[in-house]
């Protein structure tokens, strides 16, 4: 396939018809998508939805001129970005405060202040995965989202807010963050052209879910204001700048406060919620990871100096999101005409990103639906732009490193002590909203040890 992307033969995108394309896009979104992506096999593509005619860029060769050599021209508009606009704030293009935000959430979560926290956050991760192994029978099953949200909202709680918020307000605001990114997204998404006037499915229940948020934040954002903010994001909010060297306003130091919530808790929750999905398939897989976090942990609470010889747990994660991308799609909008490959790209037009199909590519990655760890051993090379867990370029999630070091450390305190495995057959299957969620309760068994 030719990677020039400004060949000198111009062409127009190869396009999928509409009967195609919106039958099989509203019984299963996912599922035409990938369709529709192994059919292009790398090709930019056009996908006919009638008005609404959304490119499909897969190729990671591609996928690097618009996610990061040119990625000016390529906006975070539309689509998905309207609805979430809602929740978390305008996108980093429409929000003249979006580089002070991302300043404030790559200082807490840099490789140096993590480290800081790290051995605070496994503390606080143990003492609620040792209360979830008192709270619940031997072999009675649980709801696996539930409580690995539990146990995550327990760490970020005092990182994040310190205790500013009760567990109660904590878990409310996450049902309501679950609610709103699990409800009208589907609706939206597939039809982001009907205005927001007009009432689709789910929109409801999102608009409360987004009225329940403004309730638990905006009074924690008056009393920081009042009081002193302390540590964590709300401190670092508080004393930021925006351009116009002012401090910020109460709904951007809310929008803040929402959006590293999600980025601390959506990826890891929904990834380990998976995670006893493929592991039920693939006891090998689960029976080395056990080993080795038993050898370099055992039953010790895990600390920072862990981590590193956590080498196999980091690769069952990484492959985890590999395979279950939480952040699933990343479209974008062509601000002015473009080519790349020799495909006329137009003004205006909606480019879908899918980290889900890129990573599913055969000829990017071998076996695509084949759960490997060993894709990610050192030494392993590929494409810079081939895997899109946490995006790329200028946007990329700052999430990165956060979600390694809370994810090896919630499996290094739940495994050895919890014992935990699927609770009947794998049947959940993907469903699309904003993230990946599974169309049906996981359920876990646990056989707490006793130390």
């Amino acid at each position: 396939m030719p990677t020039d992307t400004h060949s000198s033969t111009i062409r127009r995108a190869r396009t999928f018809p509409v009967r195609q394309v919106l039958p099989p896009l509203l019984r299963s979104p996912l599922q035409a998508l990938e369709d529709l992506s192994r059919a292009a096999n790398g090709e930019i593509t056009r996908l006919s939805l009638g008005v609404f005619r959304p490119y499909l860029v897969t190729h990671p060769d591609h996928l690097q001129y618009i996610l990061r050599d040119n990625a000016e021209n390529y906006r975070r508009e539309g689509l998905m970005w309207k609805p979430l606009s809602r929740l978390v704030g305008e996108p980093s293009g429409a929000d003249p405060v979006w580089p002070v935000k991302r300043d404030v959430f790559m200082h807490l979560m840099s490789g140096p202040n993590i480290a800081s926290y790290t051995n605070e956050m496994a503390k606080a991760i143990t003492d609620a995965v040792e209360d979830l192994g008192r709270r619940v029978k031997p072999g009675e099953p649980v709801d696996a989202m539930t409580e690995i949200t539990r146990i995550v909202y327990r760490a970020i709680l005092q990182l994040f807010v310190g205790d500013r918020l009760t567990r109660d307000d904590v878990e409310r605001l996450g049902n309501a963050i679950l609610t709103a990114t699990t409800s009208s997204f589907r609706a939206r998404m597939l039809l982001p052209f009907v205005p927001h006037s007009i009432p689709l499915p789910g929109d409801r229940a999102f608009h409360r879910a987004v009225r329940e948020v403004d309730e638990i934040v905006y009074p924690l954002v008056h009393q920081a204001r009042r009081e002193g903010a302390g540590d964590g994001i709300l401190s670092l909010l508080l004393q930021a700048k925006g351009p116009d060297g002012e401090g910020l306003s109460d709904k951007d130091i809310r929008d803040g406060v929402v959006s590293i919530f999600v980025a601390g808790t959506e990826t890891t929750v929904t990834a380990l919620t998976w995670l006893w999905v493929v592991l039920a398939e693939h006891p090998q897989v689960m029976e080395r990871m056990r080993e080795e976090i038993e050898q370099v942990v055992g039953l010790d609470v895990p600390q920072r100096e862990h981590l590193p010889r956590l080498s196999y747990t980091k690769m069952v994660t990484q492959e985890l999101l590999r395979m279950y991308p939480i952040g699933w799609i990343i479209p974008r909008v062509v601000a002015e005409d473009d080519v790349i490959d020799g495909v006329r790209m137009k003004r205006g037009a909606t480019v879908i990103v899918s980290p889900y199909l890129t990573h599913r590519l055969p000829q990017v990655w071998p076996n695509p639906h084949v759960f490997d760890p060993e894709r990610f051993a050192p030494g392993q090379r590929r494409h810079r732009f081939a895997y899109l867990a946490f995006g790329a370029g200028p946007h990329k999630c700052v999430g990165t490193q956060f979600f390694t070091v809370e994810a090896q450390i919630i499996l290094s305190a739940m495994i050895p002590r919890l014992r935990p495995a699927l609770y009947g057959p794998p049947t959940a299957r993907l469903q699309a909203g904003l993230t990946l969620k599974p169309d049906k309760p996981i359920q876990l068994t646990l056989q707490p040890v006793v130390s």
